[in-house]
């Protein structure tokens, strides 16, 4: 077992020859970019609502001004989450599908709470200025204003989705339960779109402001409608995905292959996953995300799933011919964020799963360190050896047990591995502890932040 520790440090041997194209940095400033268009057009509602108010007088004018200002920007930010998980390519193979989904974790928050403060708000404002209890007020306007009662079980939405996404709840629900009940989110924004303009100070005898309105939610929907639901049924009727054959890699880990129709046109690249749909008893209503674990072929994708949950578990029993709905490709842990010319890659566990096929595809000199529990746990062990000679790289193995062949998750651990460590990209994938420490540990080697590639799919 002595070949799983090596001492020597990771050879900067020059791999494979590859064309200067492959080298093409990516955008780096994708994420600036949409975040100052995202803050331009909340600024532009802003603008709205002050070029639309005259004066702000006594505790009451304070109260509903601020209460229209937290209106409008609920509004804006309901059509900004839904838009940043429409999975649209441009923006998840730039940025990312997993920093999509923090943006749209973080983005939740605020907007419940301006939800929130804006029927506080307004409702307070309105008691104070009709000198009425806030129970009679708002008893008033959810009956007398116009598409206030769609808006209330909008609000009652809002809560039931924040309520199942907190930390807490959310570790008491599965994976499914908690996927199906946040599209209560798409009826709660349906709902109360209509109250937006009906009731919303700003937007009444103000024509171009409801246009302008109606075109950001109308893009919104036109975006949602096509990339969430109708791609995904036209891409399954074109390709025709099938099991062709499931193979034991590993204690409680398999690979599926599959066969279908014309997958070049998928476009995927090594590191991307796909949400898998296989349409079995108990399995088809669950589109669950698993990386290709090997660079994609006309005929042929190929995924490694670890038995982690009921779902994953019963991959393993699928029979050949089961058909497949595959979603993608997403996420932006591709060759494409390569910018040094020389990779390493740290893989924890079923994390290899994606940069195995990153480690066969990758241009220049790339090592790969993969961590595991045993030796038997070290899935797809023998290909990534062939790799390694094929292409004159290194890998090196890590297990826990038995004692003396594991390798620290520190930085000077790392750099006796790697010495020119602070001038390679890293591309990271594993569990959250594994991977926390290895950012860690990379950063205090001196590797900039920009060359840590990471994506997780704890979405």
């Amino acid at each position: 077992m002595a070949d799983l520790m090596p001492t020597r440090g990771v050879a900067a041997r020059p791999g494979p020859r590859h064309r200067a194209a492959a080298y093409r940095p990516p955008n780096g400033a994708g994420p600036s970019l949409v975040l100052l268009l995202i803050g331009a057009g909340a600024a532009a509602v802003l603008a709205l609502w002050w070029t639309d108010t005259s004066s702000v007088v006594g505790l009451a004018g304070l109260l509903t001004g601020a209460g229209r200002i937290t209106g409008l920007l609920a509004g804006y930010a309901c059509a900004v989450l839904l838009a940043l998980m429409a999975r649209v390519p441009l923006i998840d193979h730039g940025i990312g599908t997993d920093r999509l989904a923090r943006w749209h974790a973080f983005g939740g928050r605020w907007t419940i709470s301006l939800v929130l403060a804006h029927t506080l708000l307004i409702l307070w404002g309105y008691a104070l200025t009709g000198r009425t209890g806030i129970v009679a007020e708002t008893t008033t306007v959810v009956l007398n204003y116009p598409d206030m009662l769609k808006a209330t079980v909008a609000f009652l939405l809002f809560l039931l989705t924040a309520a199942v996404s907190a930390r807490a709840a959310r570790r008491r629900v599965s994976y499914e339960t908690w996927h199906h009940l946040h599209f209560a989110t798409y009826a709660a924004v349906f709902l109360a779109f209509g109250h937006q303009l009906a009731d919303g100070a700003d937007f009444a005898g103000h024509p171009l402001a409801q246009a302008a309105w109606y075109a950001l939610y109308g893009t919104v929907a036109v975006l949602v409608c096509w990339y969430r639901f109708l791609v995904p049924v036209r891409s399954a009727r074109r390709h025709r995905l099938r099991i062709a054959e499931i193979r034991p890699e590993a204690p409680g880990v398999v690979s599926v292959h599959l066969t279908g129709d014309r997958l070049d046109a998928l476009r995927a690249r090594p590191g991307q996953f796909f949400r898998w749909r296989f349409l079995a008893p108990g399995l088809w209503w669950t589109a669950s995300p698993y990386s290709l674990s090997a660079p994609a072929d006309p005929r042929f994708l190929r995924i490694t799933v670890k038995a982690v949950g009921r779902h994953s578990a019963a991959v393993a029993g699928l029979a050949p011919g089961t058909r497949v709905w595959a979603e993608g490709p997403y996420g932006g842990l591709t060759p494409a964020r390569a910018r040094a010319g020389k990779s390493l890659l740290l893989a924890g566990g079923v994390g290899i799963t994606p940069l195995r096929a990153l480690f066969e595809t990758l241009p220049g000199d790339t090592a790969l360190i993969y961590w595991a529990h045993r030796p038997q746990d070290l899935a797809l062990r023998g290909e990534l050896d062939a790799i390694a000679a094929a292409r004159g790289a290194r890998v090196r193995y890590s297990v826990s047990s038995p004692a003396g062949y594991a390798l620290p998750l520190t930085a000077d651990a790392l750099t006796q591995q790697v010495p020119d460590l602070a001038e390679r990209d890293v591309y990271l994938c594993g569990p959250p502890g594994m991977t926390d420490a290895a950012r860690a540990a990379l950063r205090a080697a001196g590797v900039p932040r920009h060359r840590i590639h990471h994506e997780s799919f704890a979405f």
